[in-house]
């Protein structure tokens, strides 16, 4: 297994090297000891190199004056982490420790996939800046996987479907509240970074809920049981929320330019960043993963006046020349060979 040890600056890195190198391995490494997930894969096997059988990934962060030390472990099927050589019992105790936003090519998901996608996107983020966020999001999900395990069955029992709404209502005004918020806040910091990169043109990203304004969530159970024990699953809640993205006032799934929605995608991340910020008082850390090729030379400029010079940024790029900097930034520069990092 090989072993890398990676120092980033505290303001701006460039981590470079030819495809296939390992620098997204390395910002899905740290991506992983944060938040216990992967961007691009739920299967934490096709994360092992091909001769190992498992992993081990130790991140040390200092802020607020503090500092901490997660260890994430993975070996034969089994994931465990620690908090400053503490075991943890639960793996989503990982969450909101150390906060980092991931850019990627893989995320024109967020504007082009499925609303799955989307759900995705406001769990994590939420569940990292807010543990009642996270609680309520577990205790949903427990109690819709039981609800659901009842309709499975041949001849689903009405009282056992009733008793579970409650405790579906409870959690899911919770979780409907939070998103609403969460939404109206990133919409405009996501807008106000859309305008500054594309030069005129207005992002907006709208909350959907399943269950809209007036109505009753727990009514809402009530009144799709028949509907639920004929398709055999709970069809309303928060679990069919979505968010719309439009820009000019027109569909970015269906509407969009690849160009326009590769920018929506990042101004969804950027606006997170500025909303971590306003959270936390404090920049999370903000990898962008080839983010050069995905952007013209002008987007590339405008980015780099949106983000922060305070806010620790990590950024890899195919181009191995140490002079070039699209940024126009001081950089800490490191060069990825076969999976051997040095410092450039």
């Amino acid at each position: 297994m090989k072993e890398i040890d990676f120092a980033p600056g505290d303001g701006f890195s460039v981590l470079r090297g030819k495809n296939a190198q390992g620098k997204t391995s390395l910002l899905e490494s740290i991506l992983f000891a944060a938040t216990s997930k992967s961007h691009r894969t739920n299967t934490e096997k096709d994360l092992v190199g091909k001769d190992g059988d498992g992993f081990r990934i130790a991140l040390e962060a200092e802020a607020s004056e503090r500092s901490v030390k997660l260890e994430a472990f993975w070996r034969q099927g089994a994931k465990r982490f620690k908090v400053n050589g503490v075991p943890l019992e639960r793996v989503s105790d990982i969450l909101g420790h150390i906060s980092v936003i991931l850019f990627s090519p893989e995320d024109t998901a967020l504007v082009r996939g499925g609303a799955s996608v989307r759900r995705a996107f406001m769990d994590m983020e939420l569940s990292q800046l807010s543990a009642a966020y996270l609680n309520a999001l577990q205790n949903y999900r427990k109690a819709l996987r039981q609800r659901n395990e009842i309709l499975r069955q041949p001849h689903a029992p009405r009282g056992l479907l009733e008793a579970w709404d409650p405790q579906l209502a409870r959690y899911g005004d919770e979780l409907i509240a939070q998103r609403a918020a969460y939404l109206e806040e990133l919409s405009a910091l996501a807008q106000e970074a859309y305008l500054h990169l594309s030069g005129g043109e207005v992002l907006r990203a709208a909350y959907k809920p399943d269950i809209g304004p007036g109505e009753n969530l727990y009514e809402a159970f009530g009144a799709s049981a028949d509907a639920d024990v004929r398709r055999r699953q709970t069809t309303r809640g928060p679990h069919r929320d979505d968010i719309v993205l439009t820009v000019d006032g027109q569909p970015a799934r269906s509407h969009g330019s690849q160009g326009q929605q590769k920018t929506a995608a990042l101004c969804l991340r950027l606006a997170d960043l500025e909303l971590v910020k306003r959270r936390i008082g404090e920049y999370p850390a903000l990898m962008l993963d080839e983010v050069f090729s995905e952007l013209d030379a002008e987007r590339v400029h405008r980015l780099f006046d949106v983000i922060d010079p305070s806010a620790q940024c990590i950024v890899t790029t195919t181009d191995t020349d140490p002079s070039s900097n699209p940024a126009g930034r001081d950089a800490t520069q490191f060069l990825m060979e076969a999976g051997r990092l040095r410092a450039l």
